[in-house]
């Protein structure tokens, strides 16, 4: 039977993270889904929140994939600054407890009682809701080898599927948003909760891991619900598989049997921190956009379709025979049709960084002041070698967009499965056979 390498029970997990929850809900008269105010000995948050507010952390997969996407996103990678294991192993149980907390409104420890106690959470979310809160954590290629060396005795556990990104048609990638050890994803519809998420999670690594990269995202989450538009204007993730189709979820995004134990009910995730050259496509007829996209521009249908979710034909063509959608345009390219059945789960989040100086990689090649905007594209899949390394190996050659889109950075992450209260997520990993 496998064995944690350091004492963790369930009875000491739920010690230091159920029972506050517990107590304060009892306390109330009221469940789960609607947690009461409480002092600040137990470290709950605010006043009552619905259970609208929470999105669950336990379970088989882990928050924050097939979660409905929430309005805000921060995205850090961390490199791991220890040679021991269980420092590791530690800081990841650290994690899951503090992200365990956050999720259900409460701070990431009991908040200080005192001016001369030590500060356990910064406190600039007291009183706000977890606000659908979730923490979604990854395994870069490094925690398994880094420059030639097992240090963690953990290469012959590396995921086969967890391969290194090949460099691509017109990359231009910046080593120092490229890549990472560890990730961690906080999504929330408040960016200060997303953000203080990230930022506790980072305190609690001080010495063990350092952020290598981050990303703020957001989403215009429309208000009837339909698909949310980039910053080109265009409805995004319209081809996505249904998320509530369980059958669509273990075929495209779910690691099955084939995975290591640990990576079984995980999945997969790509980041690509993507660049828009935005001066220059706000340039564009509406006619040349749809073009490049393949869809309309208001509507979302596909071109020579009325409704944004007909099906893409590829073989129709208008009456001079040319294909309605273009050869080279955005959605035939990564399309499952084009792909051999390939599919994705997009869940990205445009990005706003100001402005930068940039040299455009297109004619007219201007060179100058540019919005340092775009889309930290994310996608997640059951192996990215049949996902989207499949996929953007035909598009990063052929795609029309790319005259408009540059990757500037990213990476490969293996999120685990699920874990249940009283484990942490990759415990399975860290067991000791």
């Amino acid at each position: 039977m496998s064995q944690c390498p350091f004492d963790f029970t369930r009875r000491n997990f739920l010690a230091l993270t159920g029972g506050a929850v517990a107590a304060a809900s009892a306390a109330a008269g009221v469940g789960f889904g609607a947690i009461a105010a409480v002092d600040a000995m137990t470290g709950q948050r605010g006043g009552l929140f619905a259970a609208r507010d929470t999105e669950p952390f336990w379970g088989k997969h882990q928050g924050g994939i097939i979660t409905p996407a929430q309005n805000h996103s921060y995205f850090a990678a961390f490199d791991l600054a220890t040679d021991k294991k269980d420092d590791v192993a530690k800081l990841l149980q650290k994690w899951t407890e503090a992200s365990a907390r956050m999720t259900s409104g409460q701070t990431i420890a009991p908040i200080a009682s005192s001016q001369t106690d030590e500060i356990n959470d910064t406190g600039d979310v007291i009183g706000l809701p977890p606000s659908r809160l979730t923490v979604t954590f990854g395994f870069g290629p490094g925690l398994f080898t880094k420059d030639g060396k097992d240090r963690y005795g953990l290469a012959s556990r590396r995921p086969v599927a967890l391969v290194d990104i090949p460099k691509f048609n017109g990359d231009q990638l910046v080593d120092a948003q490229t890549g990472g050890d560890l990730s961690v994803q906080a999504c929330a519809d408040d960016p200060q909760v997303a953000f203080h998420a990230v930022r506790q999670l980072a305190r609690l690594a001080d010495g063990i891991a350092q952020i290598r990269w981050t990303q703020a995202g957001f989403i215009a989450n429309q208000p009837d619900g339909s698909t949310a538009r980039n910053l080109m204007g265009f409805k995004d993730g319209t081809g996505n598989p249904d998320t509530r189709d369980a059958n669509a979820m273990n075929q495209f995004v779910w690691v099955g049997n084939e995975g290591p134990d640990w990576m079984q009910g995980g999945s997969y995730m790509v980041a690509r921190r993507a660049r828009i050259a935005l001066e220059h496509w706000d340039k564009m007829k509406i006619a040349f956009q749809e073009q490049t996209i393949g869809r309309q521009k208001f509507s979302g249908a596909p071109l020579g379709m009325k409704n944004e979710t007909d099906a893409i034909d590829l073989n129709m063509t208008d009456k001079d025979g040319n294909p309605f959608i273009p050869e080279n345009s955005h959605i035939r390219l990564a399309t499952a049709a084009s792909n051999d059945g390939a599919k994705i789960l997009r869940r990205s989040y445009s990005y706003n960084d100001g402005v930068s100086f940039t040299a455009e990689r297109w004619p007219p090649w201007r060179q100058g002041m540019e919005y340092d905007a775009g889309l930290l594209f994310m996608c997640y899949q059951r192996d990215p070698r049949t996902g989207f390394l499949k996929i953007f190996d035909k598009m990063s050659k052929f795609d029309m967009m790319n005259q408009f889109v540059t990757h500037i950075g990213g990476g490969l992450f293996a999120c685990p499965g699920g874990a249940r209260e009283g484990q942490f997520i990759g415990q399975r990993l860290f067991a000791t056979i």
